[in-house]
């Protein structure tokens, strides 16, 4: 069963309940995570994901568990993915991809 409401991506969790409040510094914050700045500011916009190894690290520096953001970032991808295969099964949408070949 979907849920019809898309799932918060971890990245605007992350800005929203810690960065911003924290008033962190993300080059600071990016070095502690082994990351670039640049692929901390993806992970905020949502354009990244939280992979286990970032989860560990942000687990670490926020004291929360690896579990919160592997979970979030989880129920934001299988959400992403459950729409793409609805999408597919949808028949208006099938015979728009078969008009464009």
């Amino acid at each position: 069963m979907t849920k019809k409401r898309k799932p918060t991506h971890p990245g605007k969790i992350l800005d929203e309940l810690y960065i911003k409040p924290l008033q962190s510094d993300l080059q600071i914050l990016a070095d502690r995570l082994g990351i670039a700045q640049n692929a901390l500011c993806k992970i905020r916009a949502g354009r990244a994901s939280v992979t286990p190894s970032i989860a560990f690290f942000l687990a670490e520096v926020f004291d929360t568990t690896p579990q919160l953001w592997l979970n979030l970032q989880y129920n934001y991808d299988f959400w992403m993915e459950e729409k793409k295969a609805s999408k597919a099964k949808d028949p208006r949408e099938r015979s728009r991809g078969l008009q464009r070949r």
